[in-house]
């Protein structure tokens, strides 16, 4: 997950929110069958970004020219959660709108999205989406709202090159917690202040990896009993993931003295080769290359230790409620035109654009294929590759097996009140863990009471 989608969700607009479908469908005209059809769609990126605002106007422009009965109205940004519910009531709602995959459940239970079930049989590659990604845009009868676009999953991010120095495979992250923890007193053991593993304390992003943790040992942070929510980590799941960190810290000596971490802090010791292991996704590798100057070659990617479940998000579109089938079926092409969303015979061409642009090809994600779309997405990616995706294979590997979890509901309110059981046990080696978990569940439950 990259900073920019940590944190960003429309769950808590949409959890104040009221159901507006009246109002979004006011002033839709009708189209005409077989006649030019106009949609509305988000995602375009600001003049600003001016390499991908190109890539962006030339698709649109090449679009047009494929289906000339089909124009495209594009607005800039994606989707701010703070407008979501303004725009929604006063009709300007794109019909082909951006979200995160926290979101269509609320939509959906609101009646704020439109059914596209019938227009997406007419897209035979739907069937090579993975089905834990359709299930989230899929509501308990089946029907069909959206589509995802992309996706990520955390796993291990490790450091090769102090693997090799510390006697490590690099070929073999640890596959348990047990494993990490043995590694990384190794990794430490080297000495001049290397850290064998990082973890974040500060600004929800503890909290977040606390659930990441718990997720990947089969625990839970919040579950759903009956219509309402409570908390699910005060038990010996969550004793684990707060034990372990507190044992690496206090006993091994392992994760270092500087804490309170927060996203940025973690990435700049991986790039500075002072950091051995820490919980991250694929996303992370451009930033820790680019922007702090370290080398793809020295870093591998491998699954969630534990491996019982992976905490994991993306993005995709959902269709404003009350729109025709024409326009369904004309933002449905756009997609599968635009960026190998519903198309994976266009992943090739993308990618060589991106190589062209010394952007970087082969990290293991977004993939969000199955099936014959996914032999298609792997063999685009090997072609054009100008990174060592060896070096990504452990993680690539369990993406099959390990089951992605989402985020909880007020995901953001929770991760904050488990920030500080993270920061107590990683700096007070007095911490007690019990009392921490329990103080965390009522605040937890209290904060749930709100969802609805």
């Amino acid at each position: 997950m990259n900073r920019r989608m940590f944190g960003r969700s429309l769950a808590v607009a949409l959890v104040a929110g009221t159901t507006l479908l009246g109002a979004a469908c006011a002033g839709e005209e009708p189209e005409t069958p077989g006649g030019p059809v106009t949609i509305t769609v988000n995602g375009m990126p600001p003049a600003t970004d001016a390499v991908n605002r190109a890539n962006f106007e030339a698709d649109v422009k090449a679009f047009e020219a494929k289906y000339p009965n089909i124009k495209i109205d594009a607005k800039e940004g994606f989707m701010d959660p703070q407008q979501f519910a303004t725009k929604l009531a006063g009709g300007q709602l794109e019909d082909v709108f951006y979200v995160y995959l926290t979101d269509p459940a609320a939509l959906i239970a609101k009646r704020q999205v439109q059914d596209i079930s019938a227009q997406l049989a007419e897209f035979p590659s739907i069937k090579d989406i993975k089905p834990d990604l359709m299930k989230v845009f899929t509501d308990s009868a089946g029907k069909v709202y959206g589509v995802p676009v992309a996706n990520y999953s955390l796993g291990l991010v490790y450091n090769r090159t102090l693997f090799a120095k510390a006697g490590l495979d690099p070929a073999s992250p640890p596959k348990t917690w047990e494993e990490v923890r043995e590694a990384a007193k190794k990794i430490t053991a080297l000495g001049n202040g290397i850290v064998g593993y990082g973890d974040y304390s500060k600004n929800n992003t503890g909290g977040w990896h606390f659930t990441a943790e718990i997720y990947s040992i089969g625990g839970d942070v919040a579950v759903k009993d009956g219509d309402t929510w409570k908390a699910a980590f005060n038990n010996d799941k969550g004793k684990q993931v707060l034990q372990q960190l507190k044992d690496m810290r206090w006993t091994d000596d392992t994760m270092g003295q500087r804490q309170l971490l927060e996203w940025a802090d973690l990435l700049q010791m991986m790039a500075s080769g002072k950091l051995g292991m820490y919980v991250g996704s694929a996303d992370n590798f451009p930033v820790i290359v680019n922007q702090y100057k370290a080398k793809y070659e020295d870093f591998g990617l491998g699954g969630i230790p534990g491996g019982q479940g992976t905490l994991g998000g993306g993005d995709g579109y959902m269709f404003k409620a009350g729109l025709s089938p024409e326009k369904i079926k004309a933002g449905l092409t756009w997609l599968s035109f635009k960026g190998g969303a519903l198309d994976p015979s266009r992943i090739a061409a993308d990618n060589e654009k991106a190589a062209a642009k010394g952007q970087p090809v082969g990290l293991p994600q977004p993939n969000i294929w199955t099936g014959d779309s996914l032999a298609k997405w792997e063999e685009a990616t090997k072609k054009y590759a100008n990174i060592p995706s060896e070096n990504f294979g452990p993680f690539l590997a369990t993406t099959t097996t390990i089951p992605l979890k989402l985020e909880p509901p007020l995901a953001q309110q929770i991760y904050a009140v488990l920030d500080t059981a993270m920061q107590k046990v990683l700096t007070d080696k007095n911490a007690d863990v019990n009392a921490l978990l329990a103080d965390a569940e009522k605040q937890v439950n209290q904060i749930l009471t709100a969802v609805k």
